[in-house]
């Protein structure tokens, strides 16, 4: 029943779908929902009244729940006070491992705390079970000078030379700001944000379901890092932007058989599992003490980074082609 969903975005409402796929099929679900404060999408009116917002999101929330492997993660997120609501839901029926605070300041809003975060629930399908991998981000350098931030004091030779463990609390991951950057979408997050949950959840292969999947953020992440996606939204002109994207995409994060986070040509998330791999591929220090003034650069960047931008394999290339082929003819019949 799932196989005919499987690396495809769907123009269909979300409720109608995940309720024809079977308990325990997929390894991971996000949600990104509307937040209901009125914002201007496409095909949805964001301005449900209060419960029955709440009673629509419990129908979602119950679903993505139970589509979801015992093995999985269920991710959802929004802004705070929509949150404290979705958690009483969550609680009945899986077990809360986070929230992950992710450092993105908005505008002042009056008579209130100015709001500098959005949140990231992230619950278990079952804890015992459950697939999950530290992962660690790049250490902190202060621009002008290059040395870390933080202060380690005496305890500069145990440190990781790539970076520490993330925490739940997400500043090194920024906000969607310059219209350049943006789909025609009001609340498009970054890639590397999905990049981080995908490579903190799952393993290659693993099947991830965004049911508010918007213009394809959470597939493209997906789909970067050679796991299966699963995409639905109910705005035709997002699935088709959605789409566009996906052909465009080749499977491609990886330094050798690691598969990492990239951003502005720098890796930003890595497995911690994995330093070992990937080290090799990295100059290292002497000594760890040495990381305070000194970051540490692949060796053959230059290579790998292009390898990134001209898109990985060629076989993988071959079959976008065809793809994007294929779509265009879609698009001329319709």
């Amino acid at each position: 029943m799932i196989d005919k969903y499987i690396n495809s975005v769907i123009q269909r409402d979300c409720l109608e779908v995940m309720r024809n796929i079977p308990d325990e099929s997929v390894d991971i679900t996000f949600a990104d929902p509307p937040f209901n404060l009125k914002k201007k999408y496409n095909g949805y009116k964001d301005n449900k009244e209060f419960n029955t917002y709440l009673k629509w999101c419990k129908c979602w929330i119950y679903e993505m729940v139970r589509i979801t492997k015992s093995t999985g993660s269920i991710f959802v997120h929004n802004i705070p006070k929509w949150l404290t609501y979705y958690s009483d839901i969550l609680n009945e029926i899986a077990y809360f491992k986070h929230w992950i605070a992710w450092d993105a300041p908005t505008s002042p809003m009056g008579k209130m705390l100015q709001p500098s975060h959005y949140g990231v629930l992230f619950y278990a399908k079952d804890r015992e079970k459950l697939k999950f991998y530290e992962i660690r981000h790049p250490h902190k350098r202060d621009r002008r000078t290059g040395y870390l931030q933080k202060d380690y004091g005496g305890k500069k030779s145990s440190l990781h030379p790539f970076g520490p463990l993330v925490s739940d609390v997400w500043t090194d991951i920024h906000r969607i700001k310059h219209n350049k950057y943006r789909d025609d979408h009001p609340c498009q997050l970054p890639i590397h944000l999905l990049e981080r949950i995908i490579l903190m959840s799952t393993d290659e292969g693993d099947i991830v379901l965004d049911p508010f999947v918007g213009t394809g953020t959470t597939a493209i992440a997906a789909k970067r890092l050679g796991r299966k996606y699963i995409g639905f939204d109910i705005d035709k002109n997002y699935i088709s932007i959605a789409e566009k994207h996906l052909l465009q995409e080749i499977i491609k994060s990886r330094i050798g058989n690691v598969w990492v986070s990239f951003f502005l040509n720098e890796v930003v998330t890595i497995r911690d599992k994995d330093w070992k791999e990937l080290s090799k591929y990295y100059s290292l220090p002497k000594s760890n003490k040495e990381i305070d003034y000194t970051k540490i650069e692949l060796k053959n960047k230059s290579e790998i980074i292009l390898h990134i931008n001209n898109g990985g394999d060629k076989a993988e290339k071959r079959n976008n082609r065809i793809q994007q082929t294929l779509f265009k003819q879609k698009e001329e019949l319709l």
